[in-house]
């Protein structure tokens, strides 16, 4: 009945070009660990004005990771997922969801810490950087296991999977 609203599915087996998911996750991937970089330099140098560009990358990966949610949900819900992909496409999307909680509220607190003394940065904020940031690198190594070792989304796997083959 609505089949003629949706657009066609190209070979990648998505209404568009290819994916959008990864492009805006590493965007947010870069903004996470340039924040925790520049928080760290800052914080061993005693340069405060490199507080102020992890705040901002923080603030702007808080929105993007969002983004990089709804494309990834679009395209996971869109992925021929065969039966033995399906669990780490599971833990991948709930840690997502999770690192979006996390991300706002470590965002929501370096906001306090900016509003009480933009010069200081307390060493437990720095801690919870170093879990954030381990936690990033998981979440990319599940991503990247998506891709590479499952190929969600390639030329190959799609045609394998509408085949029946997988």
């Amino acid at each position: 009945m609505f089949d003629n609203l949706l657009p066609p599915l190209n070979d990648h087996n998505l209404p568009y070009p290819d994916t959008v998911h990864p492009i805006v996750v590493h965007f947010v991937i870069a903004m996470v660990l340039f924040a925790f970089l520049c928080d760290v330099t800052g914080y061993l140098t005693r340069n405060h004005k490199l507080y102020e560009v992890s705040w901002w990358n923080m603030f702007i990966a808080t929105i993007s990771i969002f983004i990089a949610i709804i494309f990834g949900q679009i395209e996971a819900g869109l992925a021929l997922a065969y039966d033995a992909v399906e669990p780490i496409l599971d833990l991948h999307t709930l840690i997502g969801w999770s690192l979006s909680g996390v991300i706002a509220a470590i965002t929501a607190w370096r906001y306090v810490i900016r509003s009480q003394n933009p010069r200081r940065i307390p060493v437990a904020y720095l801690g919870i950087g170093l879990l954030l940031t381990c936690l990033v690198f998981f979440q990319v190594y599940l991503g990247d296991e998506l891709v590479w070792i499952y190929g969600l989304h390639t030329v190959p796997v799609v045609e394998a999977a509408k085949e029946g083959i997988l």
